[in-house]
């Protein structure tokens, strides 16, 4: 899919995933606030990126932010940590002796989510390595820091092809320029955005009466 000026960020999936007026507002029109949420999640990943090289821990390595890309998504980013493990079906590494199975492991600051939104950033990360390293990546990991829990999450036929299909909408998404209207609903609550999102305005039963309304109220108060 086109050349490095067409890859949108990986991570964005994740956004699109659990609202995909929250990834335009965000990737199209360039807006963000922060929230506790927000800050505190980025001090996760500030930690896991940190050190940004390869560690071993006898049969495993363990590589931190690790630039991952795929053509056939068009996503690049960058992976928390990649946990490489000894095996003998595994594929040779530059400059390491044996051969090893990689897999993606990402860190999250709160708990596990009921949307796919978390599995499809990592599916998406493990796609972008099977093309890099020329190899199959089963599973991957997330974990999250309230809980201190990590859960492995399958790497599925069906995964893969939401996955896909989530990165195709993406880049439609970005070639028309196009930002989707609110769907106010209790996701809303946990998102930075939503002050700048205006959802009250779509929650009126009649936005053009509303709108009457105050151009009414604004005349009358002209001079």
């Amino acid at each position: 899919m086109g050349g490095a000026d067409d890859w949108l960020p990986l991570s964005g999936i994740q956004h699109f995933c659990f609202c995909r007026r929250q990834w335009a507002l965000i990737h199209l029109e360039q807006q963000w606030a922060e929230n506790r949420r927000t800050v505190e999640g980025q001090l996760d990943h500030t930690r896991c990126h940190d050190a940004n090289q390869t560690e071993r821990r006898g049969g495993l390595l363990i590589t931190r932010g690790m630039q991952v890309v795929s053509r056939r998504l068009g996503l690049s980013g960058n992976c928390d940590v990649v946990e490489f493990r000894a095996d003998p079906e595994g594929i040779p590494l530059q400059s390491t002796e044996g051969f090893w199975k990689p897999m993606p492991v990402e860190y999250k600051h709160g708990r596990a989510k009921a949307s796919d939104a978390d599995r499809l950033q990592l599916c998406a990360q493990a796609m972008a390595l099977e093309e890099m390293l020329v190899c199959s990546i089963p599973e991957g990991a997330l974990f999250y820091e309230e809980t201190r829990r990590r859960e492995v999450v399958p790497l599925t036929k069906e995964l893969r092809q939401t996955t896909q299909k989530m990165a195709d909408e993406m880049h439609a998404y970005f070639a028309r320029g196009y930002t989707p209207k609110s769907k106010p609903g209790t996701h809303c609550n946990a998102c930075s955005l939503k002050e700048l999102c205006l959802p009250v305005l779509y929650q009126r039963a009649d936005p053009k009466a509303y709108l009457r309304t105050h151009l009414d109220e604004m005349q009358e108060a002209a001079p």
